[in-house]
């Protein structure tokens, strides 16, 4: 039987992948019908290519198992024959969906696979290497008239030849380039690698040489020199977390010193030790990582501002952390987190091939497609035709008011033909009406051999498109599979998977009439600690002596006050609305709330400070019941030069989960200790099943290390209850309604086996 989430998986396996390798047979006369649902034949061709994609290898010998498999394939069949009957496959919104599917999965075959295999080993061997360039451009629209792209070409060639006979590149950079930022950095793009630039820029900044200069490059900005400075092997993947300041170049005096003096505050209180991830979360003003330490997504050469990058691959160590760091955006103090190289082409492979089927290369790959399919589909062109055509541009055409004839008998003209397919010179006209722009910067002859140009690649590719079926069985193949699975997936909503959630009575009775099949047996509710040593289970059990234990991942500095003063400032407010987060976070933690005052103070504000930070903390969501207050008065002096140490709160933060006696005990050593709470039956914990399962505790030695076994009650076998068996009730209700459906399928039509064909298949 198939369940919900088995049907949406295989329909998100189909557009992930495009299906798999087929059997090249396609249906035709010759093919055996080896069953008939209803009025639907089921071809052999078919039925081998389901079975051999979809079938599991399991101990059933090959004749069964293929027998199972059409009788499964028969109740496919007659599901999708019952949506079908209704009508759902020929609504709107279905054959809009199955659209979309279908240009999801035509793409593979609009591709050049050996081109873009190609281009995807060629960007890898390029990651391999960063380039240190500078550029100057001359701008040029994608679609700019001959004479202006003649100008520009000539332009650049002119600025090219000062360069060659050694007139400073920055310098022409700043008098020439039309790049807006070339008047500031003269052209310096920094450092780059392969797919962050558009792909002729980078095909031609990989061929040149460090310190030479390349020849005119055009892209679709306009016309590029690019001078290659250095040439480094590649930097690899880095991970970082920051503290950020903001600030920027137009900013006040005043506030870029206020942003300058705060971010050095905080890299001295770092260097003093304190807590990288508390002063982030207190002081950082970037919202979208201070509440994750600071950490950034992991980034490459040339995806950062170029001064944060540098600083950041500066960095050698995990931990480390950088000077402040002034960007446009602001100060930032930089820690490593994970350094990479480069990964292996195989882990890179898929993600490589995704950014080469969309990057500026898909437009080589479409070029050597067009012409490959001209070839194949024996395109022909007729210039006697296309002359009329030219003979017709008038200057309307730039204008975008461009209209013809619609009466004019060479409108029947064969313009081209694509194999038997013909196209008029009417069809071209009625698309250069329809998709005319305004583009008065070119000539109208030039404007309609574009026009001409993009409407034969048009035709090309449509033409394609609609014939896919009939070149590449196996896409037509996974059309059918998909178009029958979303009508398949419709019908099980209505009759299995929406019913069983909705119908609270029938699975209610159904789980009455079949009590037995949910049972639980003997269980017992335990805790498995299972120790590296015999000392490390020492210390465990001097810690669960405690019955709340240490915290090591929520921390929390003592507040200060000065003398006197037992009311909270903003500060004091600010640490205790991040403790009150991490308390909302986590139900177990526990708070010891001590209030102190210095020998020279009155005794009683003590007991005020600590009053006061609980008020706070309750007010912000902390249960009361999980917070203990302690007043130690005018304890001993901490200090007697610094008295504001003595005039302090001090939070204990314990937690009542054992996990927390795990992270302890492996702060040390990661596999010192690892504890395993829950109810086990049978087969469950392989240490659990070796003890009596009576109350009480044991000990364990196997494989060198020691296991604790706390067991604190046993349960005889009894039956679940429904809320405990829900799901499982819920998912046997499903087979059980479906069973019922494919019944009342087989009554309302027909199935006829062609067994002398099976068996043929079987042998």
């Amino acid at each position: 039987m198939m369940n919900r989430n088995t049907c949406l998986a295989l329909l998100a396996c189909l557009v992930a992948t495009g299906g798999c390798k087929v059997n090249q047979q396609a249906s035709s006369s010759k093919d055996p019908v080896i069953a008939t649902v209803g009025n639907t034949p089921i071809y052999s061709s078919e039925f081998k290519y389901v079975y051999d994609k979809n079938a599991v290898a399991d101990s059933l010998p090959a004749q069964e198992s293929l027998q199972q498999y059409l009788d499964l394939y028969v109740n496919f069949r007659l599901k999708v024959l019952e949506a079908e009957s209704l009508g759902l496959d020929t609504l709107d919104s279905f054959n809009q969906e199955l659209g979309g599917y279908k240009q999801q999965l035509a793409e593979p075959y609009l591709q050049d696979s050996s081109i873009t295999t190609s281009l995807v080993k060629q960007a890898y061997d390029r990651l391999k290497e960063e380039i240190h360039a500078s550029h100057i451009l001359i701008s040029l629209p994608e679609d700019a008239d001959p004479k202006d792209t003649l100008a520009a070409y000539q332009k650049i060639t002119d600025i090219r030849q000062k360069a060659m006979q050694g007139t400073d590149f920055t310098t022409l950079a700043k008098e020439n380039s039309q790049d807006p930022s070339a008047a500031s950095n003269g052209g310096d793009l920094g450092y780059f690698t392969a797919l962050q630039m558009v792909y002729p820029f980078e095909d031609a900044a990989y061929q040149t040489p460090a310190g030479q200069i390349s020849q005119p490059v055009r892209t679709k900005f306009g016309y590029h020199l690019i001078k290659v400075i250095d040439r480094r092997p590649s930097q690899g993947k880095i991970k970082t977390a920051h503290i950020m300041v903001r600030t920027n170049p137009e900013a006040p005096v005043e506030d870029a010193t206020a942003a300058k003096q705060k971010i050095d505050e905080i890299y001295s209180r770092l260097q003093k030790g304190e807590d990288w991830n508390q002063l982030t979360m207190q002081f950082s003003e970037d919202a979208g990582s201070k509440t994750k330490g600071g950490v950034l997504p992991p980034f490459t050469t040339g995806s950062m501002i170029p001064a944060f990058e540098e600083a950041a691959f500066a960095l050698k160590n995990a931990g480390e952390y950088s000077r402040p760091v002034l960007t446009p955006y602001g100060w930032h103090i930089i820690k490593l987190v994970e350094k990479t190289g480069l990964e292996p082409f195989e882990d890179l492979e898929t993600s490589l091939r995704q950014k080469v089927t969309r990057d500026s290369r898909s437009e080589l790959n479409r070029t050597l497609l067009l012409k490959r399919l001209k070839t194949e589909n024996a395109f022909v062109e007729q210039p006697k035709v296309y002359a009329l055509a030219e003979k017709s541009a008038t200057n309307a055409l730039p204008a975008g008011q461009w209209t013809y004839a619609t009466d004019s008998k060479d409108l029947q003209k064969t313009l081209f033909t694509i194999l038997k397919q013909k196209y008029t010179l009417g069809d071209f006209f009625a698309y250069v009406q329809k998709n005319q722009q305004a583009k008065p910067n070119l000539t109208a002859a030039y404007y309609m051999k574009m026009l001409y140009t993009d409407f034969v690649n048009q035709s090309i590719m449509e033409y394609e498109k609609k014939h896919l079926e009939q070149k590449y069985p196996q896409y037509k193949y996974l059309v059918k599979e998909y178009r029958d699975g979303m009508l398949l997936f419709q019908r099980m909503e209505d009759k299995v998977w929406s019913r069983s959630l909705t119908d609270t009575t029938g699975y209610k009775n159904y789980y009455e009439n079949n009590r037995t099949a949910y049972q639980w047996g003997k269980r017992v509710t335990a805790t498995v600690y299972n120790a590296a040593s015999a000392e490390v289970l020492a210390e465990v059990k001097t810690l669960l002596k405690k019955k709340s234990y240490p915290v090591k991942e929520v921390t929390f500095q003592d507040i200060y006050f000065d003398s006197g003063v037992g009311k909270l400032n903003s500060d004091h407010q600010a640490k205790l609305d991040n403790l009150a987060k991490a308390m909302a976070q986590d139900k177990n933690l526990l708070l010891e709330v001590s209030g102190y005052a210095d020998i020279r103070e009155n005794e009683s504000v003590s007991a005020e400070r600590a009053q006061a930070v609980t008020d706070y903390l309750v007010e912000n969501g902390v249960d009361i019941t999980r917070i203990v207050v302690k007043d130690f008065g005018r304890f001993k002096p901490i200090s007697k030069t610094d008295r504001q140490k003595n005039r302090r709160v001090a939070v204990g933060i314990t937690s009542t989960s054992k996990t927390a006696i795990e992270k302890v005990v492996n702060a040390r050593k990661p596999l010192n200790l690892e504890i395993t709470e829950g109810v086990f039956q049978k087969g469950d914990n392989a240490y659990v099943d070796n003890i009596d399962w009576k109350p009480g505790s044991y000990t364990l030695n196997q494989n060198g290390r020691v296991i604790y076994i706390e067991v604190a009650s046993v349960e005889q076998p009894r039956a679940k209850t429904l809320e405990e068996a829900r799901g499982q009730v819920i998912s046997d209700y499903q087979t059980y309604l479906e069973k019922q459906w494919i019944e009342e399928l087989r009554k309302k039509y027909a199935v006829v086996i062609n067994e002398k064909e099976v068996k043929k298949l079987m042998e």
